[in-house]
């Protein structure tokens, strides 16, 4: 789950770090009076999952109140890489020195959190990891000990060589880590960790990123979610008890198990086919999880074939069984349907199927076949 910029700066504001102080405003007028408190120049930033805001066009300077009305008017309502703007942070605009990267990502290849600094910070950070990987540092955290004081302080000592900032810098690091691990997030980042004139060090933006297993041991975090923000589709999966993820493919994958997705994903591929979705039912035998499952599939105008593989243990099949038939009665298909079933109560489910015209098969080789050839790609 993303959270908004605002968001993200309140969590590491929580945690000691030091965070300018900003509102959240959805019209100009608000803008206005949130620049008037603040008094001077002020920076109107929107507020959207996506970056390169800035070179977007949606992070702007105001001088005052009046432009900062202004500024917000242009950006509240302009799109940022298909994403609406419907909300800008104003937060008092900063004298910066020099920029500089903190980062702490969750690497599957090390399978340990992982921090990354560089004193190369800023909007062209992506450009500085792909040209001139060698200016990022990185230091694997041991998940037993967190971050060590001298290990904080020589990543810090790479960004700094005043040894008062390169301390500071450690705490801020120190502190990241911790509130990476607090929300159990799966990315966290400061950039830029702004020097003012005088040597301060700032956080003027972050971004976190919550690892979705964490929600229901934080729901105070799951309610910062913004819906609006996310595909209709992972909405209504999530709404329904479904784990959905779009893919770009053509065959819409519908199965009981997130071992057994992958397995059917991946089998679609080797036949020569691509799959349209991860969407995994669960074990649970309730056929009006069936229902919202085509539902979503359907509702994807790329899928030219649909595949249900489903090996029943927990899951019932003749409960799989009145699913489809009740989700094709309310909303006919309009392209294929493979239905592959076997497991718990085969027989009266495949009995359901065939009453209401469908075939199943229980072999899961052929059935992928048989979906991707339906579906054009073999």
């Amino acid at each position: 789950m993303n959270l908004h910029e605002y968001q993200a700066r309140d969590i590491l504001r929580r945690h000691g770090i030091p965070v300018p102080p900003g509102e959240v405003a959805t019209t100009p007028e608000q803008a206005r009076a949130i620049a008037t408190r603040f008094g001077g120049g002020v920076v109107v930033k929107a507020q959207v999952h996506a970056g390169g805001r800035g070179k977007a066009g949606g992070v702007k300077l105001a001088r005052d109140a009046a432009e900062a009305a202004a500024q917000a008017a242009k950006i509240l309502g302009m799109t940022i890489k298909g994403l609406t703007v419907r909300q800008v942070l104003v937060t008092p605009a900063a004298q910066i020195a020099s920029e500089s990267y903190v980062g702490i990502i969750v690497d599957r290849a090390v399978q340990r959190p992982v921090l990354m600094v560089s004193a190369s910070g800023g909007v062209d950070i992506e450009q500085v990891a792909a040209e001139t990987p060698e200016r990022i540092h990185r230091l694997a955290v041991d998940v037993r000990y967190g971050v060590l004081p001298h290990q904080a302080l020589g990543l810090a000592l790479t960004l700094y060589r005043d040894i008062a900032q390169a301390r500071a810098a450690a705490d801020i690091i120190h502190r990241l880590y911790q509130a990476f691990y607090a929300v159990g997030a799966s990315l966290a980042e400061i950039n830029p960790l702004a020097t003012a004139p005088d040597g301060t060090l700032t956080a003027l933006d972050a971004k976190i990123v919550i690892d979705d297993n964490e929600l229901d041991r934080h729901p105070e975090l799951a309610a910062l979610r913004d819906a609006s923000a996310d595909a209709p589709s992972e909405v209504a999966a999530r709404e329904a008890g479904l784990t959905f993820i779009k893919l770009d493919g053509s065959v819409g994958c519908c199965v009981n198990g997130a071992g057994l997705a992958m397995a059917t994903m991946d089998l679609v591929k080797y036949y020569g086919g691509q799959p349209a979705n991860f969407l995994d039912i669960g074990g649970s035998s309730n056929p009006q999880k069936v229902v919202s499952a085509l539902r979503i599939i359907t509702a994807d105008a790329s899928v030219r074939a649909i595949l249900f593989n489903i090996f029943g243990g927990i899951t019932r099949g003749d409960d799989v069984a009145n699913g489809i038939v009740q989700a094709t009665r309310e909303f006919p298909l309009k392209v294929p349907l493979v239905i592959r079933l076997t497991g718990t109560n085969e027989a009266q489910g495949v009995e359901i199927l065939t009453k209401a015209g469908f075939s199943a098969v229980t072999d899961m080789d052929e059935a992928v076949r048989q979906a991707v050839a339906k579906a054009g790609m073999a």
